[in-house]
């Protein structure tokens, strides 16, 4: 039994594939932005200081360069290449495929490659239809401009595209921002030179001025626009012939495709398919944990609202009823909780409710926790020894020695305000009341860690603690302080140890079996919390990890009636949605964050993190408080989003993949230090006060 309270190495396999898989993502992302020109896609044209050989400005349209040097090429008369640019779109490209075949016509594509591995289909299509194909560089990017590296990525990957959809490597090239071969100039010209070194020939276009009578190679697009053009000129009656750019003027478009190139043209047609589909789904987890976030604060605020503006008489425990007096039973379970002992006991019996039974069980500490509490010497403290058997089976242990119909039950690291027993058990007085939640805060706020912790104790707990009164769906009444009926404990079996967060179990399943729940923020202790980032990963991850295994368990809930179904379908629909699915959620969104800042609109992207800072910033102002809390604290907030965050949804993707795998997770304690009363005068007020 000893295994129980062992620190079981931490799992780390999960989340180091996360971390293997973030960059991936990354990768994926900047690899979709920059074939949508929203990375690196802006450029600007150089004044032209060194025009094109004279044989090409004043040469055809059509332009190679071999052993024999400049060679150019036109139109016979009365023919016309039709050359549509950009593309394949999803849109037009089939209009003016459909347009072209009922004209019996041919004519010429440059494919954007980024396009081209889009829609493989229209690419064969334009193949199978006897259409030419060539290369418009992978993303319409100007070459003249493009380093050594991205020059070759336009051609390369263009070409590998076009061997993955359709089998074929083209010879054509148009350069983007070429129109007539005089715009072949400076950079573009030194561009066009090392392309047609390596065996393209380029394919401008002739001047405006040039008639189609007299033959000639015309520039399109695939808009609306260029489909209008193109119905025009095959209705021409100037014109005997539409055919392609090689069949005009005899050229070999194509050069022969190895198994290696098809190869490889396939895998990028393939995780070109996967970027756009991540890409996308990227966009709609944007979207749904953006709208789910949001959500979570316009429900936490509204609701917290709802519970200050309650008329005190509209709930149980309200003053109208009878005040509750009867004798109370204090748990205390404790492993090596030498630390802070004294200081939980002590301030237990300064409380100033009347007639109170603290029982402290031991389970099988290996230090002097059972001695120091023994030494206590007040008669209303009882000490019990056991082997160490876990948690839960310490709280049964204490149960069976409970002498009062009313059970607090308290952490060993926690200090109680004098009047927190009084004010926790008020709501007893109603007969349908089960349990009650106080109110945790955190003593030992010294440190950064500390004061994120502090925020999420007044943010997040308290105020879903809140909202779960007013919806009556309380997901946890807190090992830290917590009242119950005895009764109400003994009728769902006392404390389960199914899973790690046994007080979210048990409160589970007190609503399962009819009893309400119900927060007292007036009810106060103070709570010792993790001072290093691995004490709060293990403490989380018990937490996060426990809280799984409960909901797990009691998900029938969701189809019961009366209280149990409300419960279930309330709570546990809102610990499914932004405890567990938001969690996950969040590497995606900062992934994609951090996309948007560097590389698409960063204004718009600070615009919208500063948005949701300052909702976050008043929702937690808000929440300090209600709890009587200084402001200060949230200067910490806009750094908690950096590290802490991080921490809390590595701590949710390990616990899922845990809980999927069937991982059984052992109970892992906190080092103590015996500091939870910093915040109400220390320790050392509780060690000195006397005894009874």
């Amino acid at each position: 039994m000893k295994a129980r309270h062992k620190q079981s190495r931490d799992p780390r396999g999960h989340w180091l594939l996360l971390i293997l898989v973030l960059p991936a993502m990354f990768a994926a992302l900047l690899f979709e932005g920059w074939t949508n020109h929203e990375v690196d896609g802006a450029t600007t044209r150089s004044a032209c200081t060194s025009p094109a050989p004279d044989a090409v400005v004043g040469g055809g349209p059509v332009v190679g360069i071999n052993r024999n040097g400049i060679q150019t090429g036109s139109m016979p008369a009365r023919t016309v290449a039709l050359t549509f640019d950009g593309g394949p779109d999803p849109v037009w490209t089939p209009r003016l495929l459909d347009l072209l075949r009922r004209h019996r016509a041919q004519a010429t594509f440059f494919l954007f490659g980024s396009q081209a591995a889009r829609h493989p289909d229209l690419v064969r299509r334009i193949r199978d239809e006897g259409h030419e194909i060539g290369s418009n560089t992978y993303t319409g990017g100007a070459l003249g401009e493009a380093s050594s590296v991205r020059f070759s990525a336009e051609l390369d990957l263009t070409q590998s595209a076009l061997a993955g959809a359709a089998g074929l490597r083209t010879n054509l090239l148009r350069m983007p921002r070429t129109t007539s071969p005089d715009t072949l100039c400076g950079r573009e010209w030194q561009a066009a030179r090392r392309a047609t070194a390596q065996g393209y020939v380029l394919v401008a276009a002739d001047k405006a001025s040039r008639k189609p009578a007299q033959g000639m190679v015309r520039q399109l697009s695939q808009t609306e626009t260029a489909y209008r053009q193109t119905q025009r000129l095959l209705e021409n009656r100037s014109v005997d012939r539409f055919t392609t750019v090689s069949a005009g003027l005899r050229l070999t478009p194509y050069a022969p495709v190895s198994a290696l190139e098809r190869w490889r043209g396939t895998a990028l047609v393939w995780a070109t398919a996967i970027g756009r589909a991540f890409s996308d789904a990227m966009t709609w987890t944007l979207g749904i944990a953006g709208a789910l976030g949001v959500l979570r604060l316009v429900l936490l605020a509204v609701f917290a609202r709802a519970h200050v503006r309650r008329l005190e008489r509209s709930r149980p425990g309200a003053p109208w009823l009878r005040e509750v007096t009867e004798p109370v039973t204090v748990l205390v379970p404790a492993y090596n909780e030498e630390a802070g002992i004294e200081s939980t006991v002590r301030s237990l019996l300064a409380s100033d409710y009347p007639r109170l039974q603290i029982i402290v069980v031991d389970d099988g500490s290996t230090d002097r926790t059972a001695d120091l509490a023994e030494g206590i010497g007040d008669p209303r403290v009882l000490v019990i020894r056991k082997p160490n058997g876990g948690k839960a089976a310490a709280l049964n242990t204490g149960l069976q020695y409970a002498s009062y119909d009313i059970v607090v039950m308290v952490d060993a690291d926690t200090v109680f305000e004098p009047d927190a027993i009084h004010h926790l058990v008020q709501p007893l007085a109603h007969p349908a009341v089960g349990a009650v939640s106080g109110n945790t805060k955190v003593g030992n706020r010294r440190g950064l860690l500390a004061k994120w912790q502090h925020l999420e104790y007044c943010f997040g707990f308290n105020l879903d603690r809140r909202m779960f009164e007013v919806l009556e769906c309380m997901t946890t009444v807190p090992g830290a302080i917590g009242a119950f009926r005895r009764d109400a404990l003994m009728n769902v079996g006392g404390v389960s140890d199914d899973t790690l967060a046994e007080d979210t179990d048990l409160t589970m399943a007190l609503w399962r079996a009819g009893w309400r729940v119900l927060y007292e923020e007036s009810a106060v202790a103070w709570t010792e919390v993790p001072t290093s980032l691995r004490q709060l990963w293990r403490q989380r991850y018990r937490w996060c990890y426990g809280t799984i295994k409960a909901m797990w368990k009691h998900r029938g809930a969701v189809l019961e009636v009366g209280v149990a179904g409300r419960f279930g379908r309330r709570g546990l629909t809102y610990l499914a949605l932004f405890q567990v699915v938001l969690p996950l959620l969040a590497p995606v969104i900062d992934v994609f964050a951090l996309y948007g800042v560097l590389f698409l609109d960063p204004l718009s992207a600070a615009a919208v993190w500063f948005a949701f800072l300052g909702v976050q910033l008043a929702c937690a102002g808000y929440a300090l408080k209600l709890d009587g809390e200084r402001k200060r604290a949230l200067w910490s907030m806009p750094f908690q989003l950096f590290v802490y965050r991080q921490l809390m949804y590595l701590v949710v993707i390990q616990s899922v993949v845990a809980a999927l795998l069937g991982s059984r997770l052992t109970w892992q304690r906190m080092k103590r230090s015996g500091t939870a009363a910093e915040q109400i005068g220390g320790p050392a007020s509780y060690k000195s006060l006397p005894t009874r």
